[in-house]
């Protein structure tokens, strides 16, 4: 919440960078959530700190890219981050397919992580694009 108050408090106008934030902070709470209502098998566990641990951290590793020295840079952490955000979604498929958890219970999780996968393509292949093509 912290994030949205100093948005708000300093006037700064909001974009896509600062949405991407906060959307993959939200995203890591999903993920913090749904650990804690999986089922207590020893299954869902091991599959669910797994997903927790892959979808907590795309988050974490969008932000670290901001603190890239050089344009290259940039682009392989953003870069990185699509490929952690591959993993969460294995780990969503092998919670459903083991039928730890229903289809329906994952499905807008699911939802938002190929959203996420999509914006984070279009990021990379835009930021690349911006390197290899300076104005």
């Amino acid at each position: 919440m912290k994030d949205e108050t100093l948005n708000q408090s300093s006037r700064r106008p909001v974009n896509a960078n600062t949405d991407l934030r906060l959307r993959t902070k939200q995203f890591a709470l999903r993920f913090m959530r749904m650990y804690v209502a999986l089922p207590k098998t020893e299954l869902a566990h091991v599959l669910g700190k797994q997903a927790l641990r892959s979808g907590t951290s795309a988050g974490a590793n969008y932000r670290e890219a901001f603190r890239a020295w050089s344009g290259p840079e940039l682009v392989s952490k953003i870069g990185d981050c699509l490929k952690i955000l591959d993993e969460p979604a294995y780990w969503l498929k092998l919670l459903v397919e083991s039928g730890v958890v229903p289809t329906e219970r994952m499905t807008c999780l699911q939802q938002e992580t190929n959203e996420q996968l999509a914006i984070f393509t279009t990021t990379t292949n835009k930021a690349t694009s911006r390197m290899n093509n300076p104005l």
